[in-house]
């Protein structure tokens, strides 16, 4: 074991914990847009004579959660027992001002591809995030999943997680080409399909069975009472005619009386009925039922339109003509 100024470290590894506290502590306040803390001299002496790789880069351990991340190193002008780093940097590792954390060099292998996930969308309402984001993390010499790094912006602060990294779970973005992808921010909501146009339509079916399901009404024409065209009063109230009771009414057989008129009356207004029921079109219309010949001119009938037949001088459909305008 070796001993450097008092201080504890072990072979060619440098080891050794410190008492954080934030950038508000110290006038730096760039340090808080970036990875890089601000470490006491002696720990520069040390790091010089390991002869260690360049850039130096470090693990932060805080060793009562067993939280790590990675940082780079900005100067030495800590006090000693002493160290400054970013506010956020403390919050990814649960330190509190004041608290231990374990700092140890480390070389990380150069990054080939990081997945980023903003916390809210407004990082995507920027005009150009990717611009944004690679000027930001010219400030920052290594990544590591599970940290959430913080992007300022247009006097506002943008907080990105770092959900994957390769080749390793800290890289080093240093002078590499890196292949960056986002995921959708924490606060995003995918849009709701609309359900209303359903409902509806299943609301207008339902409605569309309820009305099928109702009976009908069943029809009854020639129901009403009569009226004037003049507008007088009627001297009777005529009862309310029914089709339907006159069509059974109909239907029903005649009963004879003892004299048997009844059937002879039934027979009669049935053809009544019949004869206005019926549309007759031509002359037919205007003419006059034909009389029963009588018994005793039987023979008188026969012999005159024998001599209308027999007759040259009879010429049928003669006389004037007249107009029907006058």
């Amino acid at each position: 074991m070796q001993f450097f100024d008092g201080y504890h470290y072990h072979g060619t590894t440098f080891e050794q914990s410190y008492r954080c506290y934030p950038a508000s502590f110290i006038d730096k306040p760039q340090i808080e847009s970036g990875d890089k803390i601000i470490m006491p001299p002696s720990a520069l002496d040390r790091l010089a004579s390991l002869h260690i790789d360049y850039p130096m880069l470090f693990e932060l351990r805080n060793a009562g959660i067993e939280r790590v991340s990675h940082c780079g190193v900005l100067e030495f002008i800590a006090e000693e027992g002493m160290i400054y780093m970013p506010y956020w940097m403390m919050q990814n590792l649960l330190l509190q001002e004041g608290d231990i954390v374990r700092v140890r060099n480390v070389t990380l292998p150069k990054g080939t591809y990081v997945k980023l996930q903003p916390h809210t969308t407004d990082f995507l309402d920027i005009s150009n995030p990717k611009a944004i984001l690679e000027t930001a993390l010219r400030n920052y010499s290594c990544l590591t999943t599970g940290d959430s790094i913080m992007v300022p912006y247009n006097n506002k602060k943008y907080f990105i997680d770092i959900v994957e990294t390769k080749p390793a779970n800290g890289i080093s973005i240093i002078e590499t080409d890196c292949e960056v992808d986002f995921a959708p921010p924490l606060d995003y909501k995918e849009p709701e399909r609309p359900t209303a146009p359903v409902a509806a339509k299943g609301l207008a079916k339902g409605k569309a069975e309820e009305v099928v399901a109702e009976p009908e009404p069943k029809f009854n024409p020639f129901t009403g009472s009569g009226r004037r065209l003049d507008g007088r009063p009627l001297s009777y109230e005529p009862p309310p005619a029914s089709f339907a009771s006159s069509s059974s009414k109909d239907k029903q057989p005649g009963v004879a009386n003892g004299n048997g008129q009844s059937s002879v009356a039934s027979s009669s207004e049935k053809s009544a009925r019949q004869a206005q029921g019926k549309l007759v079109f031509g002359a037919n219309a205007s003419r006059a039922p034909k009389e029963a010949p009588k018994v005793g001119a039987g023979k008188e009938a026969k012999q005159e339109e024998q001599e209308k037949k027999e007759d040259p001088k009879f010429q049928a459909f003669t006389g004037k003509k007249y107009s029907l305008r006058g």
